[in-house]
């Protein structure tokens, strides 16, 4: 038997929930399928927020022959099984080839549909949850266009349930009501995934009593099908960076609430070790020398709940995260490293002043004899003038002070030592 989601899809774009972006009316892309004239095209978008579906309804409305190939079980044979069907009479209204997971599909596969789909004896639609830019051949990129489908919202999940409990009502002639709380915790608990909200829609109607004439799905039925809420997130794919670049910023632009939030999306896909991570790198580089004593503190933290593991490392690491998103900030250091690291790699030094070589005598072709070299502490305060950079580079800066009380003290201590004021 079919699962409930293949056998409730939509049949019209008016009847998909959700990607109003494309699919209503006016847009470019509703406008462009409605002319009949379907270019090539890249769906690109996390799973089960109706791309398949769009597909199908394109190629149904198309007149031409629909393939369905998924990259992770096709091989070329099965890419040229469908390009022989080419001018045949069973694809006389031309061939629509719908590439599931192209992100799948390696160079060589990709590069095989190339001819067909410049000539337009084939129109592509492929889907992808990875970014297109980077799994995409660039040759086959370049000959279709890219559209984002977006997670859908509890909204929109609630109207697809909502259209899904009527359709099985009207197919089985026995009603099912879904109350408001289970609906909400039905479409809340999906995390955006059309497809696992009428999954645990199905298991719900499965086992819900027939009573007076009614199923009822209860918000206990509900809450034992969909016991975790199914957040989107892959370690190696794009919604992994999205959380944990977020979750840097939301530190760095001192926004703890936003930061907390992001904290537990890591933590609750149980991925500890980018959430202490990012959390160590915030602490240097984005509050550092405003706040120097913080790396200690975060890194004792971060041992913390190392030690103690999930679900209790969610307390030290929701007081580092809070400390550092509340620090005052200073990125001095981290672009000072940054300019000498740049300086490095592009060759700009030369070699070390004589007075800080680890040697202590000269050859006979020395022009000035002796090391020269002036021990700070033999001096008032700990300082005397002398170079440290190489010649080449005797007059570079790397780091200015910043603007913070920490380190504009430090700016006037050297200002008065070194007569600067």
């Amino acid at each position: 038997m079919e699962p409930l989601a293949q056998r409730l899809r939509p049949r019209t774009l008016d009847e998909v929930c959700g990607q109003r972006h494309l699919l209503a009316p006016g847009q470019v892309f509703r406008r462009t399928i409605d002319s009949g004239k379907i270019p090539n095209m890249i769906f690109y978008g996390p799973s089960g927020v109706g791309k398949t579906t769009v597909a199908g309804i394109i190629a149904a409305n198309s007149g031409m022959r629909l393939y369905k190939l998924n990259g992770t079980t096709a091989s070329t044979s099965d890419i040229k099984s469908v390009l022989s069907d080419i001018g045949t009479l069973s694809a006389a209204g031309g061939i629509l080839l719908y590439l599931d997971e192209i992100q799948y599909f390696n160079k060589r596969q990709q590069q095989s549909l190339l001819e067909c789909v410049e000539q337009g004896t084939v129109t592509l639609i492929a889907s992808t949850t990875e970014n297109p830019y980077f799994y995409v051949y660039n040759a086959l990129l370049s000959r279709c266009t890219v559209f984002e489908f977006k997670s859908l919202t509890a909204q929109d999940i609630e109207q697809g349930v909502r259209n899904a409990a009527q359709r099985l009502s009207e197919a089985d002639g026995i009603a099912v009501s879904i109350p408001p709380d289970a609906l909400s915790y039905l479409a809340q608990s999906a995390g955006g995934d059309m497809r696992k909200a009428l999954g645990n829609l199905e298991f719900a109607v499965t086992a819900a009593p027939v009573e007076n004439g009614t199923r009822t799905i209860t918000l206990d039925m509900v809450t034992q099908v969909a016991q975790r809420t199914a957040m989107r997130y892959d370690k190696l794919g794009d919604d992994h960076y999205d959380i944990v670049s977020a979750y840097q910023k939301s530190m760095r632009g001192s926004d703890p609430d936003a930061a907390l939030h992001y904290l537990a999306r890591l933590l609750e896909a149980g991925d500890l070790p980018s959430a202490c991570r990012r959390l160590m790198v915030c602490a240097c580089e984005d509050v550092g020398l405003a706040y120097p004593q913080i790396i200690p503190i975060v890194k004792a933290a971060v041992d913390a709940a190392n030690m103690l593991g999930l679900p209790e490392a969610r307390i030290p690491l929701a007081d580092a995260v809070v400390l550092v998103a509340t620090s005052p900030k200073s990125n001095s250091a981290y672009k000072g490293i940054n300019a000498a690291m740049a300086d490095v790699q592009a060759g700009r030094s030369g070699p070390i002043p004589r007075q800080l070589q680890n040697k202590h005598y000269d050859g006979e072709d020395a022009a000035v004899k002796g090391q020269n070299y002036k021990y700070a502490h033999d001096y008032p305060h700990h300082w005397v003038e002398q170079q440290y950079l190489p010649d080449a580079i005797r007059d570079r800066k790397y780091y200015t002070f910043g603007d913070n009380k920490n380190e504009q003290a430090a700016a006037a201590y050297w200002r008065r030592i070194k007569d600067e004021e």
